[in-house]
């Protein structure tokens, strides 16, 4: 029967993108080994907290580590999740978290190498971080868009009313027309275009009643 087989120690353990509360550990693991998963032994240097992560059934060679205390010192260890068990934990490594007011990472310390360890100068952001800011750009694009399309609808409206508007014409009346009441004793007279009504005089016959010759009527 064969012995338990052990996969190697993670190398090149570092750690990276330190931040006040959060730190990400990133490590390799040798070639032909079989890895299933990773454990990490996080512990405060002053002995108030220490904390066990393992995660299996994955292939990643990284690990963020959350709910660190800032301006401390921290040391971690990494081992590689086999079939049958574990490996020998990594070499440690010791790292401060950054304060408040802090702008770029400290340097990775470790017992071996004094000076920065693969680590990245250059802030970045997380994916959840990248996941917000992108939703509320989104957001906001949306936001803007229908804002425009609502006062486009209200300025063609505005444009149509004011065109309708424009294309009434106001209503002409037409002037009074004087009503003209004849009567036996009166009639039109027109002066200069216009019409102005007076009594016409009663004229008497052309010829004397009194004489039957002139009367038409008379027959010799």
């Amino acid at each position: 029967m064969g012995g338990v087989v052990v996969p190697a120690a993670p190398v090149n353990v570092s750690v990276t993108q330190l931040r006040a509360h959060s730190a990400m550990v990133t490590w390799s693991v040798p070639q032909g080994d079989t890895v299933i998963g990773y454990a990490i032994s996080q512990q405060r240097q002053d002995g108030l907290m220490q904390r066990f992560i393992r995660e299996v059934n994955t292939s990643s060679h990284w690990c963020v580590l959350w709910d660190l205390d800032e301006d401390t010192h921290y040391s971690v260890q990494v081992q590689s999740v086999g079939l049958q068990d574990d490996s020998q934990p990594s070499r440690t490594i010791q790292f401060r978290t950054l304060e408040r007011t802090d702008h770029y990472p400290a340097g990775v310390l470790d017992h071996h190498e004094p000076a920065m360890e693969g680590l990245d100068m250059t802030p970045q952001l997380q994916t959840g971080e990248l996941l917000i800011i992108t939703t509320v750009l989104l957001l906001w694009a949306a936001v803007i868009a229908l804002f425009c399309r609502q006062y486009d609808i209200i300025k063609d409206n505005d444009s149509a009313g004011g065109g309708r508007d424009k294309n009434k014409r106001p209503s002409v009346r037409a002037p009074a027309v004087p009503y003209y009441h004849p009567s036996a004793s009166s009639s039109p007279l027109y002066h200069n275009s216009s019409v102005h009504t007076g009594k016409v005089p009663q004229r008497g016959p052309p010829y004397p009643l009194d004489d039957p010759q002139q009367h038409p009527d008379h027959m010799p």
